[in-house]
């Protein structure tokens, strides 16, 4: 303490400097609307280089995890490439053309931001309207669903989390097909779902997978989690099905945004059932 003291006593100038310069940086930012935008944007610039900084770090300590993510969806995709190459579907003649006939284009993206903790969770990530993200495009991990894209930048984009308590997304129970609303918002666990609006008649069963229904802007078959909880009353017609999330939210470091090539022409098409309307 006598040494702490000492210090002050000795640098007393300096502090007082640094007293005074903060108080008036603080007086010039209040009250004038171009130091305060300025101010903002360094702050925001600042704020972007300490998360991505951060997300380096943590990048490294996950590689394991990651490269094992990335093993499992090669393997996928190795799998898929041979149903569509197998013998029988070259007799047959339905080979897709893969360059005339994609749909949906996939944008790598890192995660430079990320929470899990709140009511309405959100993720930053490091690309933006250069790179073709646009507002209202899904975002998918190797392990399933993350959520949709709500602001872009030239280079960032903000995504409104699957762990957001206004999030909806179509998606079906693999036996039955029957198809529902995904939401979250129970208990706010990061872990867990709620899958609404199935009729009551449907026959759950516990461990199912829950898929994506292509009804919105993801691709159909897109992994979001397994039954975990299916005796839940939703209404007079309805069940609420728990489902445990198969998207690790609490590690999230690499996604996949995606770009449907015909969701424009879909939204045209559907908006002219409007007007006739």
């Amino acid at each position: 303490m006598k040494n702490l003291w000492l210090i002050l006593t000795r640098y007393n100038a300096f502090f007082l400097f640094i007293v005074f310069f903060g108080f008036a940086y603080y007086l010039v930012v209040q009250n004038n609307t171009f130091q305060r935008a300025s101010a903002v944007n360094t702050s925001n610039q600042l704020v972007g280089a300490a998360y991505a900084k951060i997300n380096g770090w943590k990048s490294y300590l996950h590689l394991s995890e990651d490269n094992a993510l990335l093993a499992e969806e090669n393997a996928r995709l190795k799998e898929q490439l041979q149903r569509v190459m197998a013998p029988d579907s070259l007799a047959q003649g339905t080979v897709v053309d893969s360059i005339e006939n994609v749909q949906y284009h996939y944008i790598v993206a890192k995660v430079t931001n990320n929470s899990i903790h709140q009511k309405n969770n959100y993720i930053t990530l490091d690309k933006g309207r250069v790179h073709g993200i646009q507002k209202g495009m899904g975002v998918i991990s190797a392990s399933g669903i993350v959520g949709i894209v709500l602001n872009v930048s030239d280079h960032f984009s903000t995504v409104q989390s699957l762990l957001h308590s206004e999030t909806r997304v179509s998606a079906a129970l693999e036996d039955s097909k029957a198809f529902g609303s995904m939401t979250w918002g129970e208990g706010y666990d990061a872990r867990v779902g709620m899958l609404k609006d199935i009729p009551n008649h449907v026959k759950v069963r516990k461990g199912e997978a829950v898929l994506t229904s292509g009804f919105s802007l993801f691709p159909p078959g897109i992994p979001i989690g397994k039954v975990i909880e299916t005796g839940i009353s939703g209404g007079d017609s309805f069940l609420d099905i728990k489902v445990e999330l198969s998207t690790p939210f609490h590690n999230l470091q690499h996604v996949y945004v995606v770009d449907d090539l015909l969701a424009g022409e879909r939204t045209e098409l559907e908006s002219q059932n409007e007007n006739n309307g």
